[in-house]
């Protein structure tokens, strides 16, 4: 995380800090924090390790995907392949991991695209953004409760299910776009 601007006129300083919920994934803090006009305010938020997202692009010019379930929405997402950073990895290190153990694919080249952050509001996790080419199949090694489906899709059907409504999970969204002139540059 980069360092707080603190001549930014709207910077807010941190006054105490406390540990509301300390989770295996999630940490949720409450700060006491000083407003730009002097007063004083409260800032719930969710601290979060940072995560990756892989734009993994077979030979054949389709797009890997992932048919996840998620618990919060209760439903199944289409997705781009993704995980969290274990503490003290590297972020090309963990979607390299990533790529590895939900699909199977182990990518030749690799180009880091950016980083999202996909809840500003209430947390600080950043995603970063890979894009993997010359993909060679060896397997994948499944987390023991994960379960997925693997789909081969081509961009310009995963731009229309993005448009049509169908593909709504942000970072998704983010790294395909984000990534775009990179895919249309090797196709």
């Amino acid at each position: 995380m980069s360092a707080p601007d603190l001549d930014d006129p709207l910077h807010e300083c941190e006054l105490a800090t406390e540990c509301v919920f300390d989770g295996a994934l999630l940490h949720v803090r409450r700060d006491r924090v000083r407003l730009p006009d002097g007063g004083n305010g409260v800032r719930e938020y969710i601290r979060h390790p940072g995560a990756v997202v892989v734009v993994a692009l077979r030979d054949d010019g389709t797009l890997v995907f992932e048919r996840q379930y998620r618990y919060p929405l209760r439903r199944a997402f289409l997705e781009l392949p993704a995980g969290k950073i274990d503490a003290n990895e590297a972020p090309l290190a963990c979607a390299v991991r990533e790529l590895r153990e939900e699909t199977g694919y182990r990518a030749a080249r690799w180009h880091h695209v950016g980083v999202m952050h996909p809840c500003i509001g209430y947390s600080d996790e950043r995603i970063e953004i890979f894009y993997a080419t010359h993909l060679e199949q060896v397997g994948h090694a499944w987390d023991e409760g994960e379960f997925l489906e693997l789909l081969h899709l081509p961009v310009a059907e995963v731009e229309a299910r993005i448009h049509g409504g169908e593909i709504t999970d942000a970072k998704t969204i983010t790294a395909f776009f984000r990534a775009l002139p990179l895919i249309r540059g090797t196709q």
